[in-house]
């Protein structure tokens, strides 16, 4: 993963044996953080603040608690000298992460340090399952697309367990919110309600199709307005009149034009 401009990453290390723990990736476009811990870990040799994830077998660890981990290594923004503070580090405002480059990470609590390195390490790239794109459907039901090109199919209701789903479920402006977050490590509602990848790709339903049937379908089988016409020899009225009468239902309507299923269309042939 050489080259890549919006992501730095920073092996964890403890000082004492000089063992890695695992890295901290930081989004910068984003601001976000996520540590990724060894597997070799137990919940005596990880960080205290994940030793419970770990003695869960939990290694990917959540953003919410990746920034947590950093904040506990940083001065708070909300010291009473910050401002003198950012003054003398020449910095405009307060940046979590230039605070933990400039102390390397340490802090009184224990011996850890962070350094930056090139590249993701192999342990990370070969078990992450990342999300690459997912589709909030009917009935509470998510098609998530990963980066191994398996395609899943979720079911909302069987992730009780996830902080905040209970709201999603009887919220559909929320649930229609449902997005691919950073890194794909989870997809997330109104980017405060997240499920991890890991979660979704160990309890979704999976479809013998890859992300490669869909393109295809969208490619082949979606018609915006001047192909309709032309596939049926008609004018834009009789579309619409078509479509008044609910004999063909539209994709997606925008003010940039409208798509329908070629499907719907050829229907008018017959």
């Amino acid at each position: 993963m050489k080259g890549i401009r919006s992501m730095k990453i920073y092996e964890i290390v403890n000082g004492e044996n000089k063992r890695s723990v695992g890295v901290l990736l930081y989004y910068e476009k984003k601001k976000e953080f996520i540590v990724e811990l060894q597997e070799d870990l137990d919940e005596w040799t990880a960080p205290l603040l994940f030793s419970e994830l770990v003695k869960n077998h939990i290694y990917t660890v959540p953003r919410t608690m990746s920034y947590l981990w950093v904040k506990e290594r940083v001065i708070p923004s909300g010291r009473q000298n910050i401002s003198q503070i950012l003054k003398n580090q020449k910095m405009e405002t307060y940046d979590e992460m230039k605070f933990l480059e400039l102390a390397h990470g340490k802090c009184a609590q224990d011996s850890l340090y962070i350094r930056k390195i090139d590249e993701v390490p192999r342990y990370v790239s070969d078990r992450k399952k990342s999300v690459t794109d997912c589709v909030a459907c009917e009935h509470h039901r998510i098609l998530c697309f990963f980066s191994d090109h398996s395609v899943k199919k979720i079911n909302l209701r069987n992730f009780t367990d996830v902080d905040g789903i209970s709201k999603v479920l009887k919220n559909e402006m929320l649930y229609q919110s449902c997005m691919v977050g950073t890194g794909g490590y989870f997809i997330t509602f109104n980017d405060a309600i997240d499920i991890p990848s890991a979660m979704l790709y160990e309890r979704g339903e999976h479809l013998s199709l890859t992300p490669d049937d869909f393109i295809c379908f969208a490619k082949r089988n979606l018609l915006d307005t001047p192909e309709s016409c032309d596939l049926l020899e008609c004018s834009r009225q009789n579309i619409s009149y078509l479509v008044k009468k609910k004999q063909i239902q539209p994709i997606k309507e925008d003010i940039k034009g409208t798509l329908y299923l070629k499907g719907d269309v050829l229907r008018q042939t017959w």
